[in-house]
C-alpha cells in the first residue's frame, strides 16, 4: 500500500492490559522503499513510527467493534444500543456518516446475525451487522458490509 502525508489510517496494536486496541490517526510522514511510515496518532503530540504492514487505511468497511457477551445480541434493547457503539467508533475513526437507518430491533439474518442499521455513503448501501463469532461464542462483531440485494 503506497501512504501519503494525510492518509487517515488505522493501526492494530495491544493495549497494557493484553487486549486489542484500535488507534487511528494521520500518515506523517513516509520513508522511501517500503519502510516506516511516522502516524500522528489521535490525542498524541508526537509521532510514531508504524511499520507499513500494521497499517490499514480507514475504510466504512475496516471499522469494526468486537465485544464480549452474547446477550449483546440477545437482548433487544442492547442490540439497538449496537448501532450507537459502531456509529461512534466510525466517528472516532474521522469517517462522516450521516445516512444511518436503525432497523428496529434489528433483523435476524441466521442464527448468529442481526441487520442492525442501513447507511449510504459515497452512494453505495451498507448494512451495519451484529455477528455471533462461531470460534468465540462471547464475542460480538459489529462492522459494516456492502448492501447485497
Amino acid at each position: 500500500m503506497i501512504y501519503r502525508p494525510g492518509d487517515r489510517v488505522r493501526f492494530e496494536t495491544t493495549g497494557d492490559d493484553g487486549w486489542p486496541l484500535i488507534r487511528y490517526g494521520f500518515v506523517g510522514g513516509v520513508s522511501g522503499n517500503g519502510g516506516p511510515v511516522v502516524v500522528m496518532l489521535d490525542g498524541e503530540l508526537s509521532g510514531d513510527v508504524v511499520n507499513r504492514s500494521e497499517l490499514q487505511p480507514v475504510t466504512i468497511t475496516n471499522v469494526e467493534l468486537c465485544l464480549r457477551g452474547a446477550d449483546l445480541i440477545d437482548d433487544p434493547e442492547l442490540r439497538r444500543g449496537l448501532v450507537a457503539l459502531w456509529h461512534a467508533e466510525a466517528d472516532s475513526a474521522g469517517l462522516d456518516v450521516d445516512e444511518l437507518h436503525p432497523i428496529g430491533d434489528g433483523h435476524r439474518e441466521s442464527a448468529d446475525c442481526w441487520a442492525l442499521a442501513e447507511l449510504m455513503t459515497a452512494d453505495q448501501r451498507f448494512v451495519v451487522r451484529a455477528v455471533q463469532l462461531p470460534h468465540e461464542p462471547e464475542v460480538i462483531r459489529v462492522r459494516a458490509e456492502p448492501h447485497c440485494p
